[in-house]
């Protein structure tokens, strides 16, 4: 299914959002991709959004280390998010992105380009429209959910794990020429980390009531065990 911030509406009252958040390598995306397919919800990935974004203001030659230059173009790129849990998929201007965007020039760049407010407040509008259309409900992960994006989702939850343990799954993740030694795939995310937790603009945090899972030491089916309880105990309380 695809929605855009300009058709969505909210289809049903009674909808579920689930927020995930947490830093890169935490195992926000399998584990919300799970969850919601278990759950029978949507699944949104709003990095993927940032990151698609990112990759048009590339392939058009914006200047992205440029704030005003970014700004001006902001509205410019259409972005299309399918929330299929089983197979999500982002377009931008009718084509599939899905594999540019998780090239290492995005993922050097995306940083710079997300801490626009300009681009926080396209891609906020858009997730939101995307949330309230969900039936019978929604699981969407990012940074920022559970503070800004959805402050009155039903469930946060904030994603943590040790750095070396971030460090081994993200390389893993990684192919041929974008595949890097953990040492240097743990001082990317330690330098991500660092521009997405002190920028102005929505930085990257817990939220006050957000529940806490610690993944180091867990199996994913144990994360996606745990999450999935917890929405279900949300539903029934």
């Amino acid at each position: 299914m695809f929605v855009t911030v300009e058709t969505a509406a909210r289809t049903a009252p009674a909808s579920v959002i689930v927020a995930i958040d947490g830093p890169a390598g935490t195992g926000k995306s399998s584990t919300s991709k799970a969850v919601a397919a278990k759950l029978g919800f949507g699944y949104l990935d709003t990095g993927a959004q940032y990151r698609a974004i990112t990759w048009w203001m590339l392939a058009n030659d914006i200047d992205v280390s440029d704030p005003q230059a970014v700004a001006v173009v902001v509205d410019k790129p259409v972005i299309e998010s399918g929330t299929e849990p089983g197979a999500p998929t982002i377009t931008v201007d009718g084509t599939d992105v899905s594999g540019p965007i998780r090239t290492q020039d995005v993922t050097s760049a995306v940083s710079a380009v997300s801490a626009v407010p300009e681009v926080r407040a396209r891609i906020t509008g858009l997730q939101r429209s995307i949330a309230a259309a969900a039936t019978p409900g929604i699981v969407v992960e990012g940074r920022d959910i559970g503070t800004t994006v959805l402050p009155d989702a039903d469930l946060k939850i904030f994603l943590t794990a040790s750095p070396e343990a971030r460090a081994a799954r993200r390389s893993g993740e990684l192919k041929g020429k974008e595949a890097t030694d953990l040492a240097a795939t743990q001082a990317a995310l330690a330098k991500r980390d660092a521009a997405d937790s002190s920028r102005k603009a929505s930085p990257l945090a817990k939220a006050d009531d957000a529940v806490e899972v610690d993944t180091t030491d867990l199996t994913l089916d144990q994360v996606i065990e745990c999450v999935v309880t917890l929405v279900e105990e949300k539903r029934t309380a």
